[in-house]
């Protein structure tokens, strides 16, 4: 019989709710993570779901506003998702060889949502190889045929490819290249016997309100997925401290036996949390010309247990990548200090001659609607403007570019440089992939977004 989770009797409320703060920050991006895996590779019913573990899903377009289990997803570079289970064996990744300068990159991403390895132009370049991912209890040997072995915390990962597309004309390559990403059981690319599967799962649904109201009964099951051996054995104090209200790994959580004491210590802590998350990503960052610019996702080495951090970063974009792979600037302020609104006013965004950003790969700048995150309808089915497009849009008179960020369409004459908004308040993301030096150590600063009187 398994025993339910509780806080420890002699618990007093304010200890419950400084330990819920700290479970509920810590946990906050792992229930979200749990969230997309569930819509990607468990419930088959979701409109998100994509395919079962350990097979490579290729989204053979970029996304819209029907993609709607990420927050502030990426619509320049057509998706390839795995979602892997690492407990029974490794799984062997295969990339193919891809043209020279065609970006693309695979980012490994553990339930912690840390970045914990990478493969791509950057890391490994474009001629191909084959990668072996390892979960924590496998301690074999890496066979022949195998470029490299990455080494993942947890027993789940996820995999997310971006392949770079230059334009519509250039789906047909994209998926070519799609076709080559491949994905096998250890024992399958060798030919040898599979080890005894892993138990079934009880998988629990989740919405994002049951995520909110009950957060930590999806923390202890993820945290069955994330055993405290090697460099995950710093995490033994802190799973210490969170066993003490009831948060261990698969364990029922219940309130049923807390005290009225505790019950408020916990709902306040879960609160209290919530806000510090909010306030972490308003103030994340240095802010350059009303955009905020600073390094929110990496490996466990990173965060150096700056939970906050990790939260705010799940907050404003799940799945970022590091600095190295790509900059995030977000949009914070116009140029006059207030935040940015298409109801309210109409913008423009001038690129000096020669001085876009400094990408070794490309950047794009993506409009997003600032209430829910998400990309935003419009007439011209335009989600973002991109270096790839630039060929196609209308310079000034000094050479300088101007993207016009505004609701209406500005007249055929200018919707070339035209990228849509909502009637509303707007989150503004700029990326830049691979970037160069200057990006990276702020010698490069991106220019002010600037209201239309």
């Amino acid at each position: 019989m398994t025993v339910p989770s509780l806080a420890r009797p002699d618990a007093p409320g304010g200890e419950v709710q400084a330990i819920a703060e700290e479970a509920f920050i810590y946990g906050f991006p792992m229930v979200m993570n749990y969230g997309t895996m569930y819509e990607y590779a468990i419930d088959i019913s979701s409109s998100q779901y994509k395919a079962p573990f350990n097979r490579v899903y290729n989204t053979a377009r970029v996304f819209t506003p029907r993609d709607t289990a990420i927050v502030t997803p990426n619509s320049d570079t057509p998706y390839s998702f795995l979602w892997m289970d690492l407990r029974a064996e490794p799984v062997v990744l295969t990339v193919p060889k891809i043209e020279k300068g065609r970006y693309f990159s695979v980012q490994l991403i553990d339930l912690y949502t840390h970045n914990y390895g990478y493969l791509g132009t950057r890391i490994t370049g474009n001629e191909g190889g084959r990668y072996l991912v390892a979960g924590p209890s496998w301690h074999g040997e890496t066979p022949k045929g195998i470029d490299g072995l990455i080494r993942c915390e947890t027993e789940f990962s996820l995999a997310g490819y971006r392949t770079q597309l230059f334009g519509p004309g250039d789906l047909d390559n994209v998926k070519a290249i799609q076709a080559g990403y491949r994905a096998q059981t250890l024992s399958g690319f060798l030919g040898t016997p599979a080890p005894a599967a892993p138990p079934g799962i009880e998988w629990p649904k989740i919405d994002k309100g049951l995520a909110a109201t009950d957060p930590f009964r999806y923390l202890n099951l993820v945290l069955s997925f994330c055993p405290t051996v090697g460099t995950a054995e710093v995490e033994r104090p802190l799973r210490q401290r969170l066993a003490r209200i009831g948060i261990e790994p698969g364990k029922p959580f219940t309130t049923d036996h807390l005290t009225p004491d505790q019950k408020a210590g916990l709902v306040a802590g879960m609160k209290s949390g919530l806000e510090k998350i909010k306030a972490r990503l308003a103030g994340f960052g240095t802010e350059v010309n009303g955009w905020r610019i600073g390094s929110a996702f990496g490996d466990r080495d990173f965060y150096k247990g700056d939970w906050a951090l990790r939260a705010a970063a799940a907050m404003g974009g799940i799945y970022g990548n590091n600095a190295t792979e790509a900059v995030y600037p977000i949009l914070a302020a116009d140029s006059e200090g207030h935040k940015p609104d298409c109801s309210k006013a109409r913008y423009a965004l001038t690129f000096p001659k020669d001085q876009f950003p400094p990408a070794n790969a490309f950047w794009s700048v993506t409009m997003y609607d600032a209430r829910t995150q998400l990309l935003v309808e419009n007439p011209i089915g335009r989600f973002l403007i991109n270096s790839p497009m630039l060929a196609r849009m209308k310079t000034n008179e000094d050479g300088s570019l101007t993207i016009s960020i505004q609701r209406d369409s500005p007249g055929k004459d200018g919707e070339s440089n035209w990228l849509p908004a909502p009637d509303g308040p707007i989150y503004v993301v700029m990326r830049v992939y691979w970037p160069r030096r200057e990006a990276l150590d702020g010698t490069w600063k991106p220019p002010a977004v600037v209201p239309v009187k």
